[in-house]
């Protein structure tokens, strides 16, 4: 059975809390001074909170329409505040008060309220491989096999029908691949590069895209990219496939394949060298978070969020994420920018994040309840993020069955 973890308030709201002391001297040496508290209470988004309650001790406040609250008659110095609203995390912080006027503006994140599930087992338990979904169905491309062996790499195809809780093998790769990168367009998967041994530094990376036609049930080989990688990450958008990433020396990397026209077109650079990132389409542009400088398992992780603007052919840069990471994976979810899981020289990470592209912010959820790493690409189907397979252990000899799923409450809609 799976266990729910206490929810984690985020450290970058709490830099939100600013306290500007307002006016007031040294304090009145009997001790009869007070100091008042006002400000705001928003939502991550910018939003203003009303019916917030907001105290210090046994002093409470409500904030209006308009968010606002005042708390007069508070004693001067060290005080506890502490604000909450139903739907949001409670929210405190220790502020130092000056004899009059005190503002203090809160930012209050939603609660966790999202739901995590299982669904029916792979058939297969490899890791380090490419997802995509198509037509209501998750395709988990290749892998590592959990068998230690030279070379090991698989040719699996599993195929999972959303609707019906039912997994089944599809036509396997024309050949072996790990690490490659998957997207679908048009109701057709596509592979794109990858390796096809265990390798660790991507030598044998290859440029192959295969496509594969879910009707005809067969796979067949497209233009290459204009590079061979691996490690990368591979995201729809707009009709086309943009490939970001890979590993040395390939983590600059970035180009866009067009379907329609079996075309690619080299663009502009990923700014920041990086592979085992995640990636998502928002709002009509490429957004790229995290990964790892080196290959193999690298201990240096990237916190960077950059982002692709196809119209403007320019890389900018968004919020980084809360911590550098690699190995994780991400989906768009109700509007909000999902990321779980990943490893580390140290260990595994179960940490659950989100980026609200409104507010450029990122937020804190519950972890995970079975951390995994080893999968790039992910699905939004049918009302629930699909954290399909993955390894359990650092390395990619840990591949497993499992098949999560997490019903997401929060909205950046």
């Amino acid at each position: 059975m799976l266990t729910k973890h206490t929810i984690r308030t985020f450290a970058a709201l709490a830099a939100s809390l600013v306290l500007v002391a307002c006016g007031g001297g040294g304090g009145d040496p009997t001790g009869s001074a007070t100091a008042t508290v006002a400000g705001v209470v928003k939502d991550a988004a910018g939003a203003v909170i009303a019916g917030a309650s907001v105290s210090v001790g046994a002093l409470t406040a409500t904030t209006g329409a308009d968010g606002r609250f005042a708390l007069p008659g508070v004693p001067v110095g060290s005080a506890l505040v502490v604000a909450s609203a139903p739907d949001f995390d409670p929210r405190s912080q220790t502020v130092t008060l000056v004899a009059g006027s005190n503002t203090l503006d809160v930012v209050l994140a939603p609660a966790d309220k999202g739901e995590w599930g299982t669904k029916a087992n792979l058939l297969a338990n490899n890791s380090e491989y490419a997802l995509a979904e198509a037509g209501g169905k998750l395709y988990v491309l290749g892998g590592y096999p959990p068998q230690m062996g030279p070379n090991r790499t698989s040719r699996t195809v599993q195929v999972y029908d959303v609707a019906a809780d039912r997994w089944e093998l599809g036509p396997p790769l024309p050949e072996p691949n790990n690490h490659g990168m998957a997207a679908a367009v048009g109701g057709r998967v596509y592979l794109l590069g990858g390796q096809v041994t265990d390798d660790q530094n991507g030598l044998t990376a290859v440029n192959t895209v295969w496509e594969l036609d879910p009707a005809r049930g067969t796979w067949v080989e497209k233009a290459p990219m204009p590079t061979a990688r691996s490690g990368g990450v591979a995201v729809a958008l707009g009709g086309k496939i943009y490939v970001a990433g890979g590993r040395v020396p390939r983590g600059n990397d970035f180009a866009a394949y067009d379907p329609a026209a079996d075309a690619w077109e080299v663009l502009p650079d990923l700014p920041s060298q990086r592979n085992h990132v995640a990636g998502a389409a928002i709002g009509g542009r490429v957004h790229v978070v995290g990964g790892r400088l080196g290959n193999g398992l690298s201990p240096v992780k990237s916190d960077a969020h950059e982002v692709y603007d196809p119209a403007a052919r320019r890389w900018t840069a968004a919020a980084p994420m809360l911590r550098g990471r690699s190995g994780m994976n991400g989906a768009v979810a109700r509007g909000c920018f999902h990321v779980w899981g990943g490893e580390a020289p140290t260990g595994m990470t179960p940490d659950h994040d989100y980026y609200d592209p409104r507010a450029d912010r990122w937020a804190s959820l519950r972890a995970m309840p079975i951390p995994i790493h080893g999968v790039v690409g992910a699905a939004y189907v049918g009302g629930l993020v699909w954290v399909t397979g993955g390894g359990t252990n650092v390395g990619g000899a840990s591949g497993s069955l499992h098949n999560q799923t997490y019903k997401p409450a929060v909205s950046c809609e």
